[in-house]
């Protein structure tokens, strides 16, 4: 699969930048993070980082927003080269089809989140890298830093605060793994590290270059090292495609055919392996927790390139 002919993706871009503002008003900015709400809902913003190292933006693709559950694909990358296969003892591979912030299967399933991107999965990971890193905000931020190339990353203090005071649900899950033996640090310190992680802002052209590895088999822009293997970058990918979207993850596949990771932030990254990482924003969600404008995006980009449906 080859990206579109030079020339060609620039004007697409374009045409579907002006097409996916006719999809305002279609959502609800997320309101359950009180600060979250502050946020001007009319924003589109979409980023396509290509493996050759050139990028093509529209939008607001410059405007950092807050990655939220985005955050997950990062600190799961990062426990995967750290834990290796020994990871899956304590999350799982599966779709869930609940709610990213659903209980019930813990309850079944005795503690063992489904996969690493719904909320208990997320939390577990959050725990591992907790018992690995002294301060795992910084070690975040500095692995952000790196694969975006914008030393100046952070996150929103108010934002963190704001996602704390309120986390009571992820605090219950934590509790719960706590109890079944999954769960090694207190949960209150790990609440503050995954509410920090969360609030992490970025800009759809920093995102998409933050995840370019993930089209390049695992290399970085750099020379560097690998972030992670050939091997690890496929199975990253794979639960991107089965898991990314929560709930939303099979309409997701069947639209658009590409690995995702969406955020209640309004913003969704894909991968095309081989071809390009995209990274794209708009805060109005649906009903399940993913962008509108986002999402009709992809799909339209998709479906313009043949980049939908790819191997990897």
């Amino acid at each position: 699969m080859t990206a579109a002919p030079d020339g060609q993706l620039p004007l697409l871009l374009e045409r579907i930048d002006r097409q996916a503002r006719e999809r305002f008003g279609l959502g609800r900015v997320a309101d359950y993070i009180p600060a979250l709400t502050d946020v001007d809902p009319r924003q589109f913003g979409l980023a396509v980082a290509l493996v050759d190292g050139t990028c093509h933006a529209v939008g607001q693709a410059d405007v950092p927003f807050s990655l939220q559950s985005i955050t997950k694909l990062f600190t799961f990358v990062l426990a995967f080269r750290s834990e290796g296969d020994g990871l899956w003892r304590r999350v799982g591979r599966e779709p869930s089809g609940a709610a990213f912030n659903s209980i019930v299967q813990l309850e079944t399933e005795s503690g063992i989140p489904r996969n690493p991107f719904i909320n208990a999965g997320a939390l577990v990971v959050t725990d591992i890298l907790t018992s690995r890193y002294a301060h795992l905000d910084y070690a975040l931020l500095g692995a952000l830093r790196r694969l975006a190339g914008e030393p100046r990353l952070y996150w929103n203090a108010r934002v963190a605060l704001s996602e704390r005071q309120t986390a009571w649900r992820n605090l219950a899950l934590a509790c719960f793994m706590k109890s079944h033996g999954n769960f090694d640090n207190d949960p209150e310190l790990v609440l503050d590290n995954y509410c920090r992680q969360c609030a992490t802002e970025m800009s759809c052209l920093q995102l998409a270059r933050a995840t370019r590895f993930l089209a390049r088999g695992g290399r970085g822009d750099t020379g560097d090292p690998p972030v992670i293997s050939a091997d690890q970058t496929r199975r990253v990918n794979a639960l991107m495609l089965t898991c990314g979207a929560y709930d939303g993850a099979g309409d997701f596949a069947y639209r658009i055919g590409l690995p995702v990771k969406t955020g209640v932030g309004g913003g969704i990254v894909a991968i095309v392996p081989g071809v390009a990482s995209i990274a794209v924003w708009s805060p109005e969600l649906d009903t399940r927790g993913n962008s509108v404008a986002g999402t009709w995006a992809l799909e339209a980009l998709a479906r313009h390139t043949g980049w939908g449906h790819t191997g990897f």
